[in-house]
């Protein structure tokens, strides 16, 4: 019986000639994942569990980036407790307030991961990475602390679903509408333990931050994993960032999918999702009329180059509604230079946004934008649930650059072209 691209990856790190849906196996770890919040849990169980070094410290990456700079002394204390970890046990791949960006777009930035690849990470978009062509997957802070001392995660080898993706994307409609689209079609459990594999011809209209975005939302469908095919588009985004070789798996002609799918990209229109679920879309002429007060354009979903240069691009000579606070996050330390380089600080800043180091802030309710009872948000986020960004009784609507930044603008939920 064939093999999908996830069965590859999980059988080479497992020694096995072939896996099969269901199958337990062991698998050897390329990279170990943890951030501010979740390594603090991970290296109390290190430590409960009585192990006294790490398996290989550069394949172990500590990023502060949830509640960085230290909102309050809780955080501070727990990212103390990182730094002393890191620096005992000689952490390369260590990242801390000023070289630190949100975890899932600074380390495919820094060539950390790559096709081929296996791993794990304290913080369930872990996923991000399976838009290089790799196996990656969140696990809670103990396998974190185990992953850390051995190098190796058990796994139940999944299901798959495959998406066969044809066309291209109209001008304004982004990676965020692709996953939008395709969670509001299977929902937030159609995917649960699976892996949703991308491939087709469409893939060529997709940009690396486009596959990136959808990869990072494949949990909010319950997939174990997100994966895409490596394409001349993934082989340039790796060529000159990662060190080494990388390993190509495409899945074998007779592999087994349980669902198949097959999506035209040029049929695709901006989408909004509701609250309280990502599952709860729109597109944009079904939305109505929704004031909102504030916009959040960022995380490590939509924080990356492409998506600062969407929302400049609909912010340039425009001002933000009076009634908007408009939130700008860049994603790390060097988009917010390229952002500075290619003026869109300036667009951002003339336009009445405020723009913040690189962190996840509000995307968890964590910081840099709390909303209030009552209060509405668009944001480029990745979840939306029940006081996700604050209040139980505000409400977050995901969305795409574009449409953040349209509502922005217009001080209720817009897409682009009602401003361009």
């Amino acid at each position: 019986m064939g093999m999908t691209m996830t069965q590859k990856i999980l059988a080479a790190h497992a020694g096995l000639d072939s896996v099969e849906a269901g199958q337990l196996i062991m698998a050897d770890l390329d990279m170990v994942l943890g951030n501010d919040i979740t390594t603090p849990v991970a290296v109390n169980e290190f430590e409960k569990a009585g192990f006294d070094g790490i398996f290989d410290r550069e394949k172990i990456s500590l990023v502060m980036d949830h509640f960085t700079p230290n909102k309050d002394i809780k955080a501070a204390e727990q990212c103390m407790q990182c730094r002393t970890f890191a620096r005992k046990f000689d952490v390369k791949n260590f990242f801390d307030v000023g070289r630190m960006g949100i975890e899932h777009a600074l380390l495919p930035e820094q060539g950390l991961v790559k096709a081929g690849d296996c791993i794990i990470g304290a913080d369930s978009h872990t996923c991000t990475y399976g838009a290089l062509g790799a196996f990656s997957t969140g696990v809670g802070s103990t396998d974190m602390a185990a992953g850390m001392a051995t190098g190796k995660a058990w796994f139940k080898v999944p299901e798959a679903i495959r998406f066969n993706l044809t066309g291209s994307l109209q001008e304004n409609v982004t990676g965020k509408d692709v996953i939008l689209h395709i969670i509001g079609m299977i929902g937030v459990d159609g995917a649960l333990y699976r892996s949703m594999e991308f491939m087709g011809e469409g893939l060529a209209s997709l940009s690396m931050d486009d596959r990136l975005c959808i990869a990072n939302m494949a949990i909010e469908a319950g997939a174990k994993n997100g994966i895409f095919m490596v394409d001349a588009v993934t082989e340039e985004y790796m060529r000159g960032r990662v060190g080494g070789e990388w390993t190509v798996y495409a899945p074998d002609d007779d592999a087994q999918y349980v669902e198949i799918y097959d999506i035209d990209l040029s049929s695709l229109k901006p989408t909004v999702s509701f609250p309280h679920l990502p599952e709860n879309t729109r597109t944009i002429d079904q939305v109505g009329d929704i004031n909102i007060q504030q916009v959040v354009i960022g995380s490590c979903t939509n924080g990356r180059l492409e998506d600062m240069a969407l929302a400049a691009k609909i912010f340039k000579g425009k001002k933000v509604h009076p009634d908007v606070r408009a939130i700008i996050i860049p994603a790390t330390q060097q988009v917010y230079k390229d952002c500075i380089a290619n003026g869109y600080l300036d667009i951002f800043i003339d336009a009445g946004c405020v723009v913040s180091t690189p962190t996840c802030g509000p995307c968890l309710g964590g910081h840099m934008g709390i909303l209030a009872a009552g209060e509405r948000c668009v944001a480029t986020t990745n979840r939306n649930f029940v006081g996700r960004m604050g209040h139980v009784k505000s409400e977050v609507y995901l969305a795409s650059p574009a449409v953040a930044a349209a509502s922005a603008v217009t001080g209720r939920i817009s897409g682009p072209d009602e401003i361009l």
